[in-house]
């Protein structure tokens, strides 16, 4: 077929975050459990599904404060006319049934100067000094943080953007901005979930393109596709077209558009006729759009899918009535399904075996070097759970304690010797503000574990803690069953379930 697709951000990532609240009944377990009756990701709401701010640098002391839903922010670049427009048509279709805007870099090219208007034909618009980079990182933060903004419209006739009415943006689940140097700056890049860079192939153009002396090749199709709309769209000739490709245009995209392919997620050669590679890319828009926003952000974050079971024994085990008995009944099963999850993210190799039948089946073998490492001493409370799962595994044990807020101190640590050679799944309930958890894993690297050879497994985790775990470690994987609002002026994880070790063990004060 003829498809070119790289991805660095993981198609096979799925969960669904269909969410609404449910009233839940509190007579008996049994009937808590029956009447809970929806699919949610602690933190989200029915109303737009919206998700609470995330502070990103420091803990939040506030669970109050501005709810927005984090948009999925797309950048498509590639060369002048190499089909762009098109893909972002191809996919906005696709997504009918989502907020979908579109950004165009070229509504922020500077106002020329009375000075450069005079010698227009001598002004680079294809040079990233062309673009008011500023202004357009201040009207995609806006639409971030889910406030509308005004995106002006550049006229190509008397080169200001002040000319026609600017054009309402209103905030939307996806954005989409197109552009020849969208990729350029990194502040921008920064800002994309995914990004594409659309590129035409080569092909043959018509005998008279060939009469023109410079070499087309496989710049043809985006020159065609350039004469057709700025002859037509912005009322230029031929021959002062064909002038600025020569000069501006084909220099610039050797200089500073191809450079920016290396950047990109996903490259699709013949743009907008590679509808296999659109549909692809469609196909995982929509199943990132149906994760905890989180998950956008952090591709090595996985949030298991929820059901109404999994929610019933959340409300169970968060309920401060809740008995010690039921809550480590159903805290253990939570913990069950989490570790098998995590234990889904090992490396596998192919076998066959032969059935009672006498019939080959080829299936997989586990990943045989294998340990678990607990933090002492909500973490132990998961060991059971890895043993049931994982016949005579190995777990090391790290204590951890905690001075102040923040400060953290290593006390004890008892590990394999061999823990270098093996696949790690570390193990704490809650990740809170994930110091502990960044001082359990970096003790595991300076053993040698490799960082994309942890597995962290827990049952709640705060924004906070995914995005210090994640910033300071991005090969290691998060498995959790749900994340929490935030942490409150204790740096304790709300709605949280309180204390996992007191309830678990039954050491509580009260």
């Amino acid at each position: 077929m003829g498809i070119l697709i790289f991805l660095e951000c993981g198609f096979l990532t799925t969960s669904k975050i269909f969410c609404r609240f449910a009233l839940m009944g509190s007579q008996s377990v049994v009937d808590m459990i029956e009447a809970s009756s929806g699919v949610h990701f602690s933190g989200f709401h029915l109303d737009g599904i919206d998700s609470r701010k995330a502070v990103i640098e420091q803990p939040t002391t506030s669970t109050t404060g501005n709810v927005y839903h984090q948009p999925f922010v797309i950048g498509v670049g590639g060369g002048a006319a190499s089909g762009k427009t098109t893909v972002c048509d191809m996919i906005i279709q696709q997504l009918h049934d989502q907020r979908v805007v579109v950004v165009n870099q070229d509504s922020f090219y500077h106002n020329l100067t009375k000075e450069e208007l005079s010698r227009v034909h001598e002004y680079n618009f294809d040079h990233p000094d062309a673009f008011d980079t500023e202004q357009l990182l201040h009207a995609i933060d806006k639409l971030m943080h889910g406030q509308a903004v005004d995106i002006p419209k550049y006229d190509f006739k008397s080169y200001k953007s002040n000319v026609f009415p600017a054009r309402r943006v209103n905030p939307s689940d996806v954005i989409i901005l197109e552009g020849i140097l969208v990729f350029h700056d990194p502040r921008v890049r920064e800002l994309m979930n995914m990004k594409i860079f659309v590129d035409t192939g080569p092909s043959i153009l018509s005998t008279f393109l060939l009469l023109y002396p410079f070499t087309l090749r496989d710049a043809d199709v985006r020159l065609a596709r350039r004469i057709r709309r700025d002859t037509v769209d912005k009322g230029r000739d031929i021959g002062m077209v064909l002038d600025q490709y020569s000069k501006f245009v084909k220099p610039a995209f050797d200089d500073f558009i191809l450079p920016t392919k290396k950047y990109a997620d996903i490259i699709i050669p013949r743009g907008g006729d590679n509808h296999v590679a659109v549909d692809l890319i469609v196909q995982h828009i929509r199943t990132k759009l149906g994760q905890h926003d989180l998950c956008k952000i952090y591709p090595n974050l996985y949030v298991i899918q929820t059901t109404f079971q999994i929610r019933g024994m959340h409300t169970l085990i968060r309920d401060a009535q809740t008995t010690k008995h039921d809550f480590v009944f159903y805290a253990d099963r939570l913990i069950r399904l989490v570790v098998e999850h995590g234990l889904g993210h090992l490396p596998f190799t192919e076998k066959q075996v032969i059935t009672p039948t006498d019939s080959v089946y080829t299936g997989v073998d586990f990943c045989k070097r294998l340990c678990g490492v607990s933090i002492i001493r909500s973490g132990e409370s998961m060991e059971n759970a890895l043993r049931a799962c994982c016949k005579g595994i190995k777990i090391g044990k790290i204590l951890i304690h905690r001075e102040g807020d923040n400060g953290q101190q290593l006390i004890y640590e008892k590990l394999p010797q061999d823990i270098s050679d093996r696949h790690v799944l570390l193990l704490d309930p809650i990740l809170g503000t994930g110091n502990s958890a960044v001082q359990a894993i970096s003790l595991l690297i300076k053993k040698g574990v490799p960082e994309s050879n942890i597995i962290f497994l827990n049952l709640i985790s705060a924004p906070q803690g995914v995005h210090m775990v994640c910033k300071s470690f991005p090969r290691i994987k998060i498995v959790t069953s749900e994340i929490d609002a935030g942490l409150n002026e204790d740096f304790r994880v709300i709605p949280g379930m309180g204390e996992f070790g007191d309830r678990y063990f039954g050491t509580d004060d009260e």
